[in-house]
């Protein structure tokens, strides 16, 4: 799932605004932040690919 920087402004309880300034005067923490919400992505993406994998497995048997 992509998130927006809306979405992560939203979801981490700071205003667009701040996160865009976060962008040009914090750019170690705005990295950071965007990290996190990049692992979730791909943990989530893993975890889909495994429960495919799975049924590929199940049905083979």
């Amino acid at each position: 799932m992509k998130f927006t920087q809306q979405d992560i402004a939203r979801i981490i309880g700071v205003d667009t605004k701040t996160l865009r300034n976060w962008r040009r005067d914090k750019p170690e923490l705005y990295r950071r932040v965007m990290l996190s919400f990049r692992y979730e992505e791909i943990l989530l993406a893993l975890k889909n690919q495994y429960e495919e994998f799975k049924k590929i497995g199940d049905n083979l048997h």
